[in-house]
């Protein structure tokens, strides 16, 4: 009996395994490793359209800047990722290393992501550390990514997805029809006008069998 539960415990539970290859940098936590999406497990890195204020700069790009500087760094460069968990978009949670050098703290040490806690503490003291000596971001005034992303939601017209399950978007444009998952660069800013032919989907393989391709950033 001892072992038919742990054969039934073990099938399931998610399969970890860890992921290697070259990196396309999507955003300043999100990578494409190989043929994998991987969320950098512990850190939460401003989105690409938000905003941040200073003194010296006043309103700048700050999101954009997070990518692109991230992208300078690791774009092309081969990382290793201990893959941590799955999320419910897909991707892979995990610790990835380039060289040696954990990718997640380096990012949050330079002040281009923040700890995110609700998560994980490891990179706590490197946040502190960055806010100390006022390192990138946190020498400017930012919304914490998360509470950004609260906020675009509940201010989006399509805001709610028909169902839980349904919250792929299948946006027509001058590019065609294209659906956008959530950790696309433009999911947030993609609105759904049904009246249009424009509609939500609760799978890929849905969207595809209908006619629309996945986005590409």
């Amino acid at each position: 009996m001892f072992r038919l539960i742990s054969l039934i415990l073990c099938l399931a539970s998610p399969v970890m395994a860890d992921v290697a290859g070259v990196v396309r940098v999507i955003d300043g936590d999100t990578f494409d490793v190989g043929d994998a999406r991987v969320r950098i497990h512990g850190i939460d890195a401003p989105e690409v359209d938000q905003t941040c204020t200073s003194d010296q700069r006043g309103e700048w790009a700050c999101g954009a800047f997070v990518r692109d500087e991230v992208r300078r760094r690791y774009q092309g460069t081969t990382a290793t990722c201990q893959q941590m968990d799955v999320d419910r978009y897909g991707r892979i949670i995990g610790k990835c290393f380039v060289n040696g050098q954990d990718v997640g703290e380096a990012i949050v040490n330079d002040g281009l992501a923040e700890a995110y806690r609700r998560y994980s503490m490891d990179y706590d003291l490197a946040e502190k550390a960055a806010q100390v000596t006022g390192a990138g971001l946190w020498a400017s005034e930012m919304q914490a990514p998360a509470a950004f992303r609260a906020q675009q939601r509940t201010s989006s017209p399509d805001s709610a997805a028909p169902s839980a399950n349904c919250f792929i978007k299948g946006n027509i444009s001058g590019s065609g029809q294209i659906y956008h998952m959530p950790h696309n660069r433009d999911y947030d800013n993609t609105r759904i006008n049904e009246a249009n032919g424009e509609r939500w989907f609760c799978s890929e393989a849905e969207a595809r069998a209908a006619g629309w391709r996945a986005a590409r950033n």
